[in-house]
């Protein structure tokens, strides 16, 4: 399998994770949905990642579809999420609510880089709003939870996604993630991140001047 997309990006990130952990073998492909859309195209007309080719050439995309194929192949035994029933449903709760994060520091992201001195207050406002208010909630949810990982002693995609997603926006919005505001998640975020996996599959983001 080939998995495009830089590991800087969130979602890209929680793939790959997600692969070594099911212990997947793919290709990476490191290209930017900017400098590479080009090359992104033929497998992927949105020119988005991340973007997982498998081997019979059949090209999957978002991260959310490309789990579920992984989970799929995985087997509900050693599946990273409950197959059924409220414990699935509460997983993918936690994960629509780490990726709509990454999905608003992005937006942020180039609001600041692309619109540079014509960036839309209304817009700013309301980015920094969601992005404030689903760490609030994240923050109340990791704080009632007395185990290693949200789900038990055993890491799920809803860890991953949460710990890609925080490093995401620490990196590109310092200002909106506060360790001091929100401890449990920065205690999260550093349990995941002191993982083998972790450190193996980062990628630094360097937001572009503007």
């Amino acid at each position: 399998m080939i998995l495009i997309g830089q590991y800087d990006s969130p979602f890209v990130r929680r793939v790959a994770i997600a692969m070594r952990l099911y212990g997947f073998a793919f290709e990476h492909r490191p290209w930017s949905t900017f400098g590479d859309a080009d090359k992104i195209a033929p497998f992927n007309p949105l020119r988005r990642v991340p973007t997982l080719v498998l081997k019979d050439g059949e090209a999957l995309i978002e991260s959310t579809i490309i789990l579920d194929h992984l989970d799929e192949l995985a087997g509900p035994d050693k599946a990273m999420i409950a197959s059924s029933g409220s414990d699935r449903r509460h997983a993918l709760k936690i994960c629509a609510l780490a990726t709509g994060l990454a999905d608003k520091g992005v937006s942020l992201l180039y609001e600041r880089v692309l619109r540079k001195d014509h960036q839309s207050k209304i817009w700013v406002e309301r980015c920094e709003a969601q992005i404030g208010g689903v760490l609030d909630v994240l923050e109340k949810e990791r704080a009632g939870i007395a185990s290693p990982f949200w789900s038990g002693v055993k890491i799920s995609h809803a860890d991953i996604a949460v710990a890609c997603a925080l490093r995401f926006t620490s990196e590109a919005h310092p200002r909106l993630f506060d360790p001091a505001r929100h401890p449990a998640l920065a205690d999260h975020a550093a349990r995941c991140e002191a993982l083998e996996v972790f450190k193996e599959i980062v990628q630094p983001l360097i937001p572009p001047a503007g």
